[in-house]
């Protein structure tokens, strides 16, 4: 088959149209074609494949959408790119949504209740088919512009009680509390807690550290050390010598995150401190290099790839069934005890 390369006039861009002509067949054909759908006669199937390769076709999104009345994006709001977790919980998103036709659209709110409303106030307009957020916490704008935009919305990272809200996650309180009781179960008694970032899902496993102490009559605001700087490997040895400094009497501590926990151990082999003779050292969420730490940092290991698949899957319902139930799915994490406790 020879293809003659030709384009819509008003635009420039090869159409469905073109397609179709040159391959000699109806334009509802070469779109079911296109849409994949196997009642389309196979030979037919492959004059228009033909033609898409030979003329550079490349479907208009905005035009599909505007014809079907019906978006194949999903907005997905993650506070950071830079951290492995969300990286992670992306990738699940996205092989779970593209081969069934929808392409995720990032957003970054970089922890800023004000630029997550931003976010939302520029895309919830373009009628996206679906939306995916990151936890519960967000200004009382935000909430209403996702209720008043009728978009179908799970949030992911975290789990809530009241019903009717879609949600795919685990409980951060109870996954710090696991953490602190494997430090008691170890014999340590003055368990100091170390965060960065301070966003709502550390504060919750502050939560669980706060609970297991005091039920074990060792709680001590004095053990804790917060600071609202971005979480980082520099940060966390930082942050090690503070506490250590401040309070030579601690046995363990408890890091937010896996990176400060890195820095932590890294400061603690700089300055000859043994891990976990001295003191003992976790962290949480089983980062990348956490196993090749000397010694190996114990953590929990969180499902963010499952929370992402999950919360997807369960989008995909939202969206195919408006009238489905939306549900909550809280997943399991695990205690990963390595030799640095």
């Amino acid at each position: 088959m020879t293809v003659t390369r030709r384009s819509s006039r008003a635009s420039g861009r090869i159409t469905l149209a073109d397609v179709a002509r040159a391959a000699g067949v109806s334009p509802i054909t070469a779109s079911r074609t296109l849409r994949g759908q196997r009642s389309v006669d196979p030979e037919l199937a492959a004059r228009v494949q033909q033609a898409v390769a030979q003329l550079g076709y490349v479907p208009d999104p905005a035009a599909r959408a505007l014809a079907s009345q019906r978006s194949t994006q999903v907005l997905v709001l993650v506070p950071l790119l830079s951290n492995a977790l969300f990286v992670d919980l992306l990738e699940a998103v996205h092989r779970t949504l593209f081969p069934q036709g929808y392409q995720p659209l990032i957003g970054v709110t970089h922890y800023d209740s004000a630029e997550e409303e931003l976010l939302l106030r520029t895309y919830l307009p373009h009628r996206p088919a679906g939306l995916l957020v990151t936890g519960f916490d967000r200004s009382p704008q935000a909430r209403q512009l996702i209720a008043d935009s009728g978009v179908p919305c799970v949030h992911l990272m975290e789990t809530s009680p009241v019903p009717g809200v879609a949600c795919v996650g685990f409980s951060q309180v109870d996954a710090g509390a696991a953490i602190t009781a494997h430090l008691l179960e170890r014999g340590r008694r003055r368990i100091g807690f170390c965060a960065a970032q301070l966003d709502p899902r550390v504060l919750q496993r502050a939560e669980g550290y706060r609970r297991t102490l005091r039920a074990a009559g060792l709680y001590d605001a004095r053990l804790e050390q917060l600071s609202a700087e971005r979480s980082s490997i520099a940060l966390g040895a930082r942050l090690f010598q503070d506490m250590l400094q401040r309070l030579p009497e601690l046995d363990a501590i408890f890091f937010c995150n896996d990176d400060i926990a890195q820095g932590g151990l890294l400061a603690a082999n700089r300055l000859g401190i043994a891990v976990p003779g001295r003191i003992a050292i976790a962290g949480f969420n089983d980062l990348a290099g956490s196993d090749q730490m000397v010694p190996p940092l114990t953590t929990i290991r969180t499902p963010r790839a499952e929370v992402g698949r999950a919360g997807a899957a369960m989008l995909l319902e939202l969206m195919r069934q408006p009238q489905a139930q939306p549900g909550c799915v809280q997943l399991d994490y695990e205690l990963v005890v390595r030799q640095s406790t």
